[in-house]
């Protein structure tokens, strides 16, 4: 049995809730905690025709925001080119339902798993096949480099003589003679998941940094900063910005830590290290830090605003204050020279 399975995680609102989807878990195959991880709910299922094929497509959520589309079709056989062109259309057709279920295109990653069982031996003897799997999980038609494949093949973890599962950044090859990759693919679905939300995370950050960026060159410096109330409303922001920002970034690593027993825990970290999540978290960690400073130089502008305000309204009132005392002297003089 040869199959590819592709999926597409994409930013969404108003996601409605649906069935809990439960992974089956067979007796053999390593098994994490399932309270630890999110979990996915059925939204429906949609049938389409693919490459002449019938292939349903189930479209799941991690709610609150998250949209999954997920297509699986067999194929003769996964080291050829047709192979390639299946997984590129079962990705334009995940696309198609991701954009008319209202998901964020720019905001979505895409990933194509393909599953080998019922051989016989152990799964080294696919290697002579190793450009195949390379370009496979790179997504790459070119002819790939002996040193590439060869790193390429290496990011892999063994759990038993006769299984192997290689990761990388656009897909995974699982080899398993019984065909059981259920559990691995919700693992590689949720490495994916924690990806599109520090991506998520990251363009939040952006898009408020320049915000409050031109915010603070509009108004820098004026003393009319105090009674802005756009920039008040900005600073505000700043503050809750600041404050989630940092709860969502330690919650990422919280259920990342969360993940139980040892099998799925390294393939956890494989797949980690190969999705840039060391990489993406000291991006967000500078954008936190800059917004920090911002926050700090907005706070001394209204700081500086109101002393100034309050400086110029203590001179105003002892001017006021000097003219009444004039006034009572001139008032004095005139009734003390009429009489």
């Amino acid at each position: 049995m040869q199959k590819i399975t592709s999926f597409i995680l994409a930013e969404a609102s108003k996601l409605k809730g649906g069935e809990i989807l439960v992974v089956p878990q067979s007796e053999s195959a390593p098994h994490y905690f399932g309270k630890t991880v999110p979990k996915q709910v059925l939204i429906d299922k949609e049938e389409r025709t693919v490459a002449g094929q019938k292939v349903t497509f189930e479209i799941k959520a991690y709610l609150p925001d998250v949209l999954v589309v997920e297509g699986q079709m067999e194929v003769e056989n996964i080291f050829s080119d047709q192979a390639f062109e299946l997984r590129e259309a079962l990705i334009d057709e995940c696309h198609k339902l991701i954009k008319k279920r209202g998901g964020n295109f720019d905001l979505s990653e895409e990933y194509s798993i393909a599953i080998v069982a019922g051989y016989a031996g152990e799964p080294e003897q696919f290697f002579e096949y190793g450009s195949k799997i390379a370009s496979f999980l790179k997504s790459e038609r070119l002819p790939l480099d002996e040193q590439e494949v060869e790193h390429t093949l290496s990011s892999q973890i063994k759990y038993a003589n006769n299984d192997l599962v290689i990761v990388d950044w656009d897909g995974a090859f699982i080899f398993d003679p019984d065909g059981e990759y259920e559990s691995i693919s919700e693992l590689l679905q949720i490495a994916n998941l924690q990806l599109l939300r520090y991506r998520i995370l990251d363009h939040d950050l952006d898009e408020r940094l320049k915000k409050v960026a031109k915010m603070v060159r509009l108004h820098s410096g004026k003393t009319t900063i105090f009674k802005n109330k756009e920039l008040e409303q900005s600073f505000k922001e700043v503050i809750n910005l600041r404050t989630s920002s940092i709860a969502e970034f330690e919650a990422l690593d919280r259920e990342i830590k969360l993940i139980g027993e040892w099998y799925p825990a390294r393939l956890y970290d494989l797949a980690a290290r190969k999705m840039k999540f060391d990489g993406w978290k000291s991006s967000i960690k500078e954008k936190l830090d800059s917004l920090e400073d911002i926050y700090s130089i907005i706070a001394e502008n209204f700081s500086m605003s109101r002393t100034h305000f309050l400086e110029f309204i203590q001179i105003l009132i002892f001017f006021v204050l000097q003219v009444g005392w004039f006034v009572l002297i001139i008032l004095e003089f005139i009734f003390y020279t009429r009489y």
